[in-house]
């Protein structure tokens, strides 16, 4: 067992507030014992590790139909007007910024991990499949926010394929039994979801499609927490990013793990004991070292 230090006694594992996290010593070790798993399981893939900007443009999110699909989850990045400083927060006001101190911006937060990925590839011609991982905070505006299960800001981690259809299906079934078995290993009762996007008109076409044919499975822990899911993007991103593979439309698919969501499932599992939770994730055979 890990001896606590001066700091680590004074600083929780888990601290919560108004959807935002910090983690102390103990949750810290536990998710980079957690990420080794992710990171491991991208290497074996062929995935190259690459890291993103922090903001996503507004332009390329719009090309991904982002203000039609996801409108409820965004967040800007806008500049504040400095020009009059009385007019700005002080110690002790009501820290918040009026709309009107704020300008306009062509920025965002990012909601999830592979939009700037798919940007920074805009245009490429690819001679085979590539795969990718990536890490990012991510954020999303909720209508609540519900400690380590639903916050305000978190960290994800994508493993992202680009390819032929069969080489992503391939990609998704090949991390969908991954998971399957690191739960196990767990302990964690997880159940796969097909999982259908709320912004979708339940009569509308597209959402007959998905039905149909499921683009999107999660893995759901017992209380009801999607910590992990695979996405097949079909050719949506290749036509709207014109990414193509051997000369034509690129595939995309990715498998994204909620990392701080991971952190609650296993936080519950191991009842609060972050050192069992840790031995219990480098126990598993496909950990790094």
């Amino acid at each position: 067992m890990t001896t606590p230090s001066a700091l680590s006694r004074a600083f929780p594992p888990v601290h919560v507030e108004a959807g935002l996290v910090t983690l102390g010593s103990p949750a810290v070790r536990l998710r980079d014992a957690l990420d080794a798993v992710f990171t491991g399981w991208a290497d074996r893939a062929g995935a190259e590790r690459v890291l993103c900007p922090p903001l996503a443009s507004a332009a390329d999110l719009a090309d991904f139909d982002y203000f039609v699909n996801f409108p409820h989850l965004a967040l800007a990045a806008a500049p504040v007007d400095t020009s009059d400083p009385d007019t700005l927060p002080g110690r002790g006001d009501d820290a918040s910024l009026s709309p009107d101190r704020l300008g306009s911006t062509a920025l965002l937060l990012p909601s999830a991990a592979c939009y700037n990925l798919y940007s920074a590839l805009r245009g490429a011609r690819l001679d085979r499949t590539v795969k990718a991982t990536t890490i990012a905070q991510c954020f999303r505006r909720e209508k609540e926010y519900q400690g380590l299960r639903r916050l305000h800001g978190f960290t994800m981690r994508e493993i992202v394929a680009i390819g032929g259809p069969e080489d992503v299906q391939a990609h998704l079934e090949r991390h969908a039994a991954l998971i399957g078995e690191f739960a196990d290993h767990l302990g964690l009762d997880l159940a796969t979801e097909v999982a259908t996007d709320p912004f979708f008109d339940p009569d509308g076409s597209r959402a007959v499609m998905q039905r149909l044919f499921p683009v999107k499975q999660e893995f759901v822990t017992a209380d009801g927490v999607a910590i992990a899911s695979v996405n097949h993007h079909r050719n949506f991103f290749g036509e709207r990013a014109d990414l193509r593979v051997e000369g034509e439309t690129a595939h995309t698919a990715c498998v994204a793990f909620g990392v701080e969501r991971w952190l609650h499932a296993l936080q519950t599992r191991f009842a609060g004991d972050w050192d069992a939770a840790c031995d219990a994730v480098r126990a598993y055979p496909g950990a790094r070292a």
